[in-house]
């Protein structure tokens, strides 16, 4: 296996709860209406220090969804899921962002303020 090049960003940032590896800037933010089955999370234009898993279709609230769960690059820890494509046209926005679980990430500015940080797995649907 290679070296783990990690980008750091600048700003307030989201770091994984696990590791603390930069993972997006707040000014990514897109929508904090987002929902998993493990709890709230993020919705983000960018996303670093990422791996991506493999494409597979899943039925979410706002429909079906080409999806592919994102990996912390350090840790190894699932972090979200990136949309891959919406079947919906109304849905056609979320294309190409990445949705984090609130409760995988900490914010980087204060690491006292935990974004009610709860143990669990991803099952990558906003419901």
């Amino acid at each position: 296996m290679g070296r783990v090049f990690v980008v750091e960003l600048e700003g307030r940032v989201y770091k994984c709860k696990f590791c603390e590896t930069h993972l997006a800037l707040a000014d990514d933010l897109v929508s904090r209406a987002f929902s998993c089955r493990r709890g709230k999370a993020y919705l983000f234009t960018t996303a670093v220090n990422i791996t991506v898993g493999p494409q597979e279709e899943r039925m979410m609230l706002s429909g079906m969804h080409t999806v592919a769960d994102i990996f912390c690059c350090c840790c190894g820890q699932i972090v979200g899921w990136k949309y891959e494509a919406a079947h919906d046209k109304s849905q056609k926005y979320k294309e190409g962002k990445f949705v984090l679980e609130r409760g995988r990430i900490v914010d980087g500015i204060d690491p006292e303020f935990n974004l009610d940080a709860r143990y669990g797995g991803s099952d990558g649907e906003d419901a």
